[in-house]
């Protein structure tokens, strides 16, 4: 997906972008993602929270028309206890304490705000297709290293995600295994999202055709099957706090690998014959970076030459 973007966000600067993909969009940990607008598991602070503000407002844009697949969604964070206000405070304009009397039985304190939520295998397709009509391509291709990229560019756009961990070299990159359940959109309107254990999240979060629940967060775990106990799991704990989930029919699972390091990595390296610009390494905020990293890119590229 950030590979994608960033595509676009080059076409649109007036640069020659293709995109050569491993998997095609639709088989990638992107396509899984519940995808909530959410700065999750990236660092730094300063530059994440930059991005973030950056993607939110493209993607509050992007939710004003009808045939892009986002849409504003209130929603609440919850806490067992007392918290101090997030760090990424700034990137979202309407943020808000919970009331008490707003919050549900065993829970503390909390945050209400508006945030983008993408129907990611619409949305994945929609990158593609303003791709293509920008006159970019998208072309399937396994690549043994970076300098294999066809057509021998100058400037190439290392957005591999956990692939980068072959194709940079990098072994500070390490999977944060996910699993979900898709069930039927029941009428919910609303978000939910009570990370304070951080290996089993539980996250409500309704698109237009489904809700989407969660989750799991295992470092250092490749993707797999999904696992029809932890599948259970989860929907207790979704039910437990949203209990209409507890009647609404199962769709799918699905299970992913979210990208993560120390901090992002987006940065210019000069290499014989050209520039490399990497851009990955963001975890589980992908949709939240995407569009704030994406134009970073663009300038990295236009400094290159």
């Amino acid at each position: 997906m950030v590979g994608l973007t960033s595509a676009i966000r080059l076409r649109q600067a007036g640069l020659d972008a293709h995109v050569v993909a491993r998997e095609l969009p639709a088989d990638t940990t992107s396509a899984v993602a519940a995808a909530l607008w959410y700065p999750y598991r990236a660092l730094p602070q300063d530059r994440v929270t930059a991005w973030s503000a950056r993607s939110y407002a493209v993607l509050a844009a992007l939710a004003a028309d009808s045939t892009v697949p986002v849409t504003m969604r209130r929603g609440r964070e919850l806490f067992a206890t007392r918290v101090t206000d997030p760090w990424w405070q700034a990137a979202v304009p309407d943020l808000e304490r919970v009331r008490g009397d707003d919050l549900p039985p065993g829970y503390a304190d909390g945050f209400r705000f508006t945030a983008p939520v993408l129907d990611m295998p619409h949305y994945l397709r929609w990158l593609v297709d303003t791709l293509t009509g920008l006159g970019g391509s998208l072309e399937r291709r396994n690549l043994a290293s970076l300098d294999d990229v066809p057509g021998n560019p100058r400037t190439v756009v290392d957005c591999a995600g956990l692939g980068a961990r072959e194709l940079a070299a990098d072994p500070s990159l390490v999977p944060v295994r996910g699993q979900v359940v898709y069930v039927e959109q029941f009428g919910l309107e609303e978000w939910l999202l009570d990370q304070e254990d951080a290996g089993l999240l539980t996250y409500i979060v309704p698109r237009r055709d489904d809700v989407v629940l969660g989750g799991t967060a295992e470092p250092g775990l490749e993707p797999g099957p999904a696992d029809p106990q932890v599948a259970s799991a989860i929907l207790r704990r979704c039910a437990t706090l949203e209990p209409r989930v507890a009647g609404a029919r199962v769709l799918g699972h699905n299970v992913g690998a979210r990208p993560t390091r120390p901090a992002v990595r987006l940065e210019a390296e000069r290499r014989a014959g050209g520039t490399v610009v990497h851009c990955y390494g963001h975890g589980g905020a992908g949709v939240t970076l995407s569009w704030g990293c994406a134009e970073e890119v663009v300038s990295l590229v236009g400094a290159t030459g």
